[in-house]
C-alpha cells in the first residue's frame, strides 16, 4: 500500500465509482466537493476540455488546503466525431447521444488534476470503445431502468448497456468508468517521491 508520508489524500469527487474504485487500492482518504461550473473554452477540443474542467475543479481548494492535504479532482468526457459529450440533461438528451454512439467508436478521456505543496499538475488517460448497433428498445430499456443522466455519455460502461453493447475497448477500463487507477496510483507515487513529473500536462 502507498505510504502517504505524512500527507491527507482528498477525493474532490462525488462520483461514487471513483470513491469505490480508490477505496479498492487501500489508500486512505477522504471526500470533499465543491459546487463548480463546468462550463469551458469553446476553442478546446478533446483532451484540453477533461484537463480544463479537473484543473478548474482545484480552484475552491487553494486557498483553503492546507501543506499536508493532496487534492485529487477528476473530469470524464465523451470525446465523439469532433464532439465533447458529457452529462445528458434529461432523458432525451441520454437517448440523442447513445443514438450517437451507437455503431461506431468513441474517445473516453479522464482528466486528473492533483494539488499538492501549493503546486498543480494535470494528466489523461484515453480509451477507444467501440458500440455495436442498438436497438432503441435498447436504448429505451436501458434509460429507463438505469438512468445514465451522471454518466458522461449517457452510459456506465459496468452498466447493462456496457456489458450488451460494447464490441471493444482500446486502452484502460478503469478509465471509461472515471478513474484510470494505474495510471493514477503511479503518478501519485512518483508525487510523495518528489520525482520529476515531465510527462504532465500544467
Amino acid at each position: 500500500m502507498i505510504d502517504l508520508k505524512g500527507y491527507e489524500l482528498i477525493l474532490a469527487s462525488g462520483s461514487p465509482r471513483r470513491k469505490a474504485y480508490l477505496e479498492s487500492t487501500g489508500i486512505p482518504f477522504t471526500v470533499k466537493t465543491h459546487p463548480i461550473d463546468e462550463s469551458f473554452p469553446e476553442t478546446l477540443s478533446g483532451a484540453a476540455i477533461a484537463e480544463y474542467i479537473a484543473l478548474k475543479k482545484l480552484n475552491p481548494f487553494k486557498s483553503n488546503s492546507n501543506k499536508n492535504q493532496i487534492i485529487v479532482t477528476a473530469d470524464t468526457i465523451v470525446w465523439h466525431k469532433g464532439n465533447c459529450l458529457g452529462k445528458p440533461q434529461n432523458p432525451a438528451e441520454a437517448s440523442q447521444m447513445l443514438q450517437q454512439l451507437s455503431n461506431s467508436t468513441h474517445e473516453v478521456i479522464t482528466a486528473i488534476a492533483i494539488l499538492k505543496d501549493g503546486d498543480q499538475s494535470c494528466f489523461h488517460s484515453s480509451t477507444k470503445v467501440t458500440f455495436r448497433a442498438l436497438k432503441m428498445d435498447e436504448i429505451e430499456f436501458y434509460i429507463q431502468t438505469q438512468p445514465p443522466l451522471d454518466k458522461a455519455g449517457s452510459y456506465g460502461i459496468q452498466d447493462w448497456i456496457g456489458k450488451i453493447a460494447i464490441s471493444k475497448i482500446e486502452g484502460s477500463y478503469t478509465n471509461v468508468v472515471g478513474l484510470p487507477l494505474s495510471q493514477f496510483v503511479e503518478r501519485l507515487e512518483r508525487l510523495l517521491d518528489n520525482s520529476p513529473l515531465n510527462d504532465y500536462v500544467l
